[in-house]
């Protein structure tokens, strides 16, 4: 990347703080900053939080960017998976014991969320962090944070920053922007990697900054760093590379599935992939499918499983391995996959796909009732628009998947539908020249132009000022 922040400087001048790069590049904060309380005490303790594997690797990158920018030391505690394992977090407990989503979903799983939750709490306590970081999972973060607020509260101790990284869908859900008065409660700041979330969450006495949709790191990541504008926010993958290195005939027809990330998607969701590809290896005699499989043990182990009596040729594709995972994108004619984070990878490897989702027959109605929106995938609620086909709840049948998914292969101008609608979806979500000018006018100077996701969210986190 172009900042070379590494090497940061330190100045303290009046009642400000100078973080210099050593390309000439300020940040002018203020002594009363979360930084400057921490610099006193010699260390920067955050305590942060993720329950998902895409929450995993936002957590990772943010803490990338935090040892980027930050002029002292940072100790991290929490929760998180192996993403942020490698960024040096000792995770409580296994980031799995939270991956739950849902209403009923939950049920089963209560007692332990209750006690992990329990467990989460004391551990921050204890930490004395200057700030807490959660990100996404909103149903434990949530707790949590409150909990740990109503604990300082009664202790009439100092209180850590709360950040939330991920803002809540309030857009979707019926009453969803009245919810958000309650979060400003125990919320000091939340991330928002939506556009329209920014100002929904400010009317609503939220304070809050747009950052981007984290996928944009992915194309800097896979860029090493190049000026992002000779290539676009698109990644195009090595897909004659992947063909070759698992020996893939030309003439086969390559399918990525995306099952999900979650244990209780991927059971849900894979038997009826198994059934689609029974029905469609007739008319794609040569069907070879390219499974991903989330940065989860027991998602792991399921798949593993289950691979023994797949239906056609089939290869594994772990979790964390990005550009792996970009060749079999550019591999593959088209994708079907469980809606989430991936309907958005997908955009940015231009590949065409099908969104699916099932869910517990309560979970389902409860949807269908509360939800404002008639979309689930990303792309299509930020056009209003049905640009992914979608087969969702009570219709997600091996038969009716089977048959959205072969008119899209057979195809070629729906395809090149969500291929143009990529452009608009990846400007949508790219950073505002206005959030880069906030930072600017808070004390930022000189703000590269590749400024990314993370790094936004660092600044902000750095230069806070508590009041």
């Amino acid at each position: 990347m172009s900042m070379s922040l590494a090497a940061i400087r330190w100045v303290k001048m009046k009642n400000s703080i100078c973080l210099k790069s050593p390309l000439g590049r300020y940040l002018w904060i203020s002594s009363k900053s979360l930084i400057d309380r921490a610099a006193k005490e010699g260390e920067l303790r955050i305590f942060i939080v993720a329950g998902e594997v895409s929450g995993d690797t936002i957590g990772s990158r943010l803490m990338a960017s935090l040892k980027k920018l930050s002029p002292v030391p940072i100790s991290f505690s929490g929760v998180g998976g192996s993403m942020m394992s490698k960024r040096g977090l000792k995770s409580l407990f296994p980031m799995e014991n939270i991956s739950v989503m849902g209403i009923w979903e939950l049920l089963p799983h209560l007692y332990n969320f209750r006690v992990k939750l329990k467990e989460t709490v004391e551990a921050a306590f204890r930490f004395q962090p200057h700030a807490v970081v959660t990100v996404d999972s909103k149903g434990f973060s949530f707790r949590l944070l409150k909990q740990l607020r109503a604990r300082y509260n009664q202790r009439r101790s100092h209180c850590p920053v709360h950040f939330h990284y991920v803002a809540p869908s309030f857009w979707a859900w019926k009453g969803g922007e009245a919810r958000l008065k309650g979060l400003a409660k125990f919320v000091d700041h939340v991330f928002c990697i939506l556009p329209n979330e920014e100002a929904g969450c400010e009317s609503n006495g939220l304070a809050a900054t747009f950052v981007g949709h984290p996928i944009l790191e992915d194309v800097l990541e896979l860029n090493m760093g190049k000026e992002t504008a000779l290539h676009g926010w698109k990644i195009t993958g090595n897909g004659e590379d992947f063909r070759k290195k698992y020996a893939i005939p030309s003439e086969a027809t390559v399918l990525t599935l995306v099952p999900g990330s979650r244990l209780q998607e991927v059971t849900r969701m894979l038997p009826i992939f198994s059934d689609t590809m029974k029905i469609l290896k007739d008319s794609f005699p040569e069907l070879v499918t390219v499974i991903h499989v989330a940065s989860n043990q027991l998602v792991d182990n399921y798949i593993s499983r289950a691979i023994h009596k797949w239906p056609v040729p089939a290869i594994l594709i772990p979790g964390g391995t990005l550009q792996l995972k970009y060749d079999a994108f550019n591999a593959s004619r088209v994708a079907l996959c469980t809606s989430g984070t991936v309907a958005m990878e997908l955009q940015l490897a231009r590949l065409p796909c099908l969104v699916t989702y099932r869910a517990h027959l309560l979970t389902e109605w409860f949807i269908r009732y509360k939800a404002k929106i008639p979309y689930i995938s990303l792309p299509n609620i930020l056009f209003d628009s049905p640009i992914i086909p979608e087969v969702l709840f009570r219709e997600c049948t091996p038969t009716k998947v089977a048959f959205s998914l072969k008119e899209l292969m057979n195809n070629v101008e729906l395809q090149q539908q969500q291929i143009i609608a990529a452009e608009k979806v990846m400007e949508l979500i790219c950073p505002l020249k206005r959030t880069v000018n906030n930072l600017e006018q808070q004390g930022m100077r000189s703000v590269p132009t590749s400024y990314t996701p993370s790094m936004i969210a660092a600044s902000t986190i750095l230069s806070y000022a508590q009041r």
